[in-house]
């Protein structure tokens, strides 16, 4: 629900498109949740939301994500926060450990942020999350058992650790070959840059 790691997705796969040696790049996703106790906040907006979290006014809230709106609209996304959920993201990680095991991580990162960002879909409610994996590929019957018996609760909570041990304390944090790392969503030279990097060595 970080609007800047769509953003660093999108920076990262135009690195990628341009880079000769693309077809040897594997892409991992790893959970990551900036703010763990967040709930469900039915009938509050997202602007509201963030005034009362950093103590600002409505109107500057909305200048705040105005700005967000534009760098993403640069990157090609189109990003209607009048329409964001406010949710845990904590079943929609678990729901992506869920397609990672089928080789569908990446799709399923995609079709979350499009559904947050874009479709004012709620990431938090489970048939919305059966829904977009379905839509994705994994049966309905898979992602209700998982979503409903506490699958993959331990993935997630692996992947947060290790992000705390590698010191990341923000997102998107991408991390190449575990020696190199690019945190925040960079111009995409610095991807390119990173990746060449990476290749060398």
């Amino acid at each position: 629900m970080c609007p800047f790691c769509y953003i660093g997705k999108r920076k990262l796969e135009a690195a990628l498109a341009a880079f000769p040696q693309r077809d040897e790049v594997e892409i991992e996703w790893k959970s990551f949740q900036l703010d763990p106790s967040i709930t469900a906040q039915p009938g509050k907006d997202v602007y509201s939301y963030l005034a009362e979290r950093k103590g600002m006014t409505v109107e500057q809230s909305k200048q705040m994500h105005a700005q967000v709106i534009a760098s993403a609209k640069e990157a090609g996304l189109d990003y209607h926060f009048e329409k964001a959920v406010i949710a845990n993201s904590f079943d929609a990680h678990r729901l992506v450990q869920l397609a990672k095991t089928k080789g569908l991580g990446d799709a399923a990162e995609e079709r979350i942020f499009r559904a947050y960002f874009t479709e004012g879909e709620d990431a938090g409610n489970h048939e919305t999350l059966i829904k977009l994996g379905e839509e994705i590929g994994i049966p309905a019957e898979e992602s209700r058992k998982a979503l409903s018996d506490g699958s993959f609760a331990s993935e997630v909570h692996a992947d947060i650790e290790e992000a705390q041990q590698l010191g990341v304390r923000g997102v998107p944090f991408f991390v190449f070959d575990r020696k190199y790392a690019v945190s925040g969503a960079q111009p995409v030279e610095v991807f390119t840059q990173t990746l060449e990097k990476a290749l060398e060595g």
